[in-house]
């Protein structure tokens, strides 16, 4: 289009906002495992989330095309929310704002906020962000700000100890009572007692922000055994909760689902919240994060203040088609997340079969398999246990951690009733080679029969007592079925197979070796159902499959 000498033309901005080929975001190594970059292509989805809930709610406007809309990014680290977001604030209010310098300074220093996890990621928003590490400085795209952290704000926050762990995020004073040296990892938003205060602090007494969006830090070493870690990621959800913005957003672990250390209260709060109106559960962390060693998966979420209602649930895998359905959170009497819309149509008939009734999801006593599983360290030994290399008189054989030692009976004080019975020993992990986030997978490390005179470690569960060798093969054989362990994957957040994950799993007679044929044509299962349960989990060959079993590092929760 050509201009004539009588037509106005805004002043050209000293920047244009262009995708780069590639994109410098999409190029950054994490920081780890615990502090990850969110892709600039997944930020994205995030925010077509978003503008599709906020179109749905205002008659179809865009937040994009809104110069009142306040942004916060509570965890910003590479800045790619807070860059995506200035990307579509720059288009959308084109006709509000012709003049784009004007527009993209109103864009800056009204509308898109950030506070930094570390001084490091803070200087890296700011330079996606400014295109600038200083916002003031000669190169920044923003021209009026008064200081060079502009809205992307960090400071030194310190731990607030108390006996040997903070009182905010639970981290251990051993592990990062470092000195200022060193970074703290005391993240500011969780670090506080008053948020509304923190934040009127930070960016002014009158601040509401509208969307608050982001991917915080997943867990910080707690001091325990081994890589022992607790998960703080659920803090920053309840931080911004607390603020009420009118939109939330954020990307996190999916083991909430369904377990992980500290998070029963997380879990249930979430669960009962009818104002969570969307989750994307991603099955593989991998589809989200490439290189990313994060087990389970994870989720994004879309809260909504004001509306309420079931919620529509999205569930990815690679070249899957995506599996969606509107439905309660919670189920009835359930205490996790069904992971799996069409697991939950499943779960509902073997609970109708055993009960009588789809109204309730709980087994009655009798009937429910986790009866028959032990709690951790069945016998009292640790995983690191190591029995004696010859058996002496009186000794009982242990199964431990790389094979078989021998023990005095007269050392066991715990599970004496299962020492002379016939039982079943189950891996506490679930198998370790490979990637666990692929389909079909096995859900369980390989049991195998537990002999009159044996005991374990804590790197089994015992699972009995039996009557005989043919009602403990019996059972066995049960475990061993698809279905069997896709009712345990639908109470399972982890590499973890403790005894709670049984617990949508029923009881049957032992008496004979049972077949998924048999279970299908128990429960009334579908050719569509069964073709599911057949994708999602693999065939348990009890001989082969013992060769790739792993152990369990003591990193877990104790039930």
């Amino acid at each position: 289009m050509s201009h004539n000498a009588s037509t106005p033309v805004a002043p050209q901005a000293d920047f244009v906002l262009r995708g780069r080929n590639p994109d410098v975001l999409t190029c950054i190594a994490n920081l780890s495992n615990d502090e990850v970059f969110t892709p600039p292509e997944f930020a994205n989805r995030m925010l077509d989330t978003l503008a599709e809930a906020w179109a749905k709610d205002h008659g179809g406007k865009s937040p994009w095309a809104d110069p009142t809309v306040r942004f916060l990014d509570p965890c910003t680290k590479s800045g790619v929310f807070l860059r995506e977001i200035t990307r579509r604030l720059t288009d959308g209010l084109a006709n509000k704002m012709p003049d784009l310098q004007q527009r993209v300074n109103h864009i800056l220093t009204q509308q898109v906020y950030g506070i930094g996890i570390t001084q490091l990621t803070s200087l890296l928003a700011r330079r996606s962000l400014y295109c600038s590490k200083h916002a003031k400085g000669k190169h920044s795209i923003a021209k009026g700000f008064a200081s060079d952290a502009g809205n992307v704000w960090f400071e030194r926050t310190e731990h607030t100890w108390r006996d040997g762990s903070c009182k905010h995020c639970g981290a251990s004073k051993k592990a990062l009572d470092r000195g200022r040296d060193r970074e703290s990892h005391a993240y500011a938003f969780i670090h506080t007692d008053n948020i509304k205060a923190r934040v009127a602090k930070l960016f002014g007494d009158d601040m509401q922000f509208d969307v608050i969006i982001g991917n915080p830090p997943y867990q910080l070493n707690d001091g325990g055994y081994g890589t022992s870690a607790a998960p703080i990621y659920q803090k920053f959800v309840e931080q911004a909760i607390a603020l009420e913005p009118r939109y939330l957003s954020m990307v996190i672990p999916s083991r909430w689902f369904a377990g992980g250390k500290g998070l029963d209260e997380f879990r249930e709060q979430m669960l009962a919240d009818d104002h969570i109106r969307a989750i994307h559960d991603y099955l593989s962390a991998a589809d989200v994060f490439p290189g990313v060693g994060l087990k389970g998966g994870v989720c994004f979420f879309l809260r909504e203040r004001d509306t309420q209602g079931d919620c529509e649930v999205l569930t990815h895998f690679k070249d899957w088609p995506v599996s969606v359905a509107t439905r309660p959170l919670l189920e009835a009497d359930a205490d996790v997340f069904i992971r799996f819309n069409e697991g939950l149509s499943i779960l509902k008939k073997v609970i109708a079969v055993e009960t009588g009734t789809e109204k309730s999801l709980v087994l009655p006593n009798g009937s429910k398999f986790d009866e028959l599983v032990s709690s951790l360290r069945p016998f009292g030994l640790r995983t690191f246990f190591r029995g004696a290399e010859n058996k002496r008189r009186g000794d009982v054989a242990v199964h431990q951690n790389g094979g078989i030692g021998y023990i005095a009976r007269s050392e066991i004080t715990t599970g004496e009733n299962l020492i002379d019975a016939w039982k079943i020993y189950i891996g506490r992990a679930a198998p370790g080679t490979g990637n666990r986030d692929t389909y079909p997978h096995r859900i369980l490390s390989t049991p195998f029969i537990g002999e009159p005179g044996s005991i374990c470690s804590e790197t089994y569960l015992c699972i009995g007592p039996f009557a005989s060798k043919v009602e403990a093969e019996s059972a066995l054989s049960y475990l061993t079925c698809r279905l069997t362990r896709l009712l345990i994957l639908l109470h399972k957040p982890s590499q973890d197979t403790t005894r709670k994950v049984y617990t949508f799993v029923p009881t049957q007679t032992w008496d004979r070796a049972w077949t998924d044929a048999e279970l299908y044509a128990k429960y009334g299962l579908s050719a569509s159902e069964i073709e599911f349960v057949e994708k999602i989990v693999r065939p348990m060959d009890l001989t082969s499959d013992l060769l790739g079993d792993v152990t369990v590092d003591d990193d877990s929760d104790d039930e």
